[in-house]
């Protein structure tokens, strides 16, 4: 007898990974050649914490440790948006034939210049850190496209921004 589908939660984190100046880190999707975007993904469970999902997706797609000397806890923050999309038709097989929407809940993730990346070969083919705006010009999507631009509108610490 063959194990039951499990099916992907129509529930998932962007994370967008940024300097204090605003170098936002980017990744080359490994499926979709040429097409770039920060740190996503569903949750594992349903009743996995949002942050905790963050934590997992960005250590998993980059290797950067959430709760590390360099990184720590408060590093990552929740911006407390969200976002309601369809699915696209090329990944729709992975949900329940009833779901057709996700939610999507952002972060932000600042990481001392220089910070290393590791990625996950299966998922990225390359990173690159950029200006907010030309990063933001650079996602594929549009929701990722629009929390750069955010992150770019944020106040910043110590009056900077």
């Amino acid at each position: 007898m063959s194990e039951p589908t499990r099916w992907k939660i129509p529930e998932s984190v962007l994370v967008v990974i940024h300097t204090p100046d605003l170098q936002v880190l980017l990744l080359e999707r490994a499926d979709m050649p040429g097409h770039w975007q920060s740190v996503t993904g569903s949750k594992d469970r349903p009743d996995e914490p949002l942050r905790e999902t963050a934590i997992r997706e960005v250590a998993e797609e980059t290797g950067v440790l959430v709760g590390s000397p360099a990184v720590p806890h408060e590093a990552l923050q929740d911006w407390q948006l969200r976002n309601v999309y369809d699915i696209y038709p090329r990944y729709r097989h992975r949900y329940a034939p009833d779901v057709s929407r996700n939610t999507e809940h952002v972060f932000g993730l600042v990481v001392p210049p220089g910070t290393p990346v590791r990625l996950a070969p299966r998922e990225h083919l390359d990173s690159r850190w950029l200006p907010a705006l030309e990063a933001a010009d650079r996602c594929f999507s549009p929701s990722n496209a629009e929390a750069i631009l955010h992150l770019a509108r944020r106040p910043r610490p110590g009056g900077l921004g």
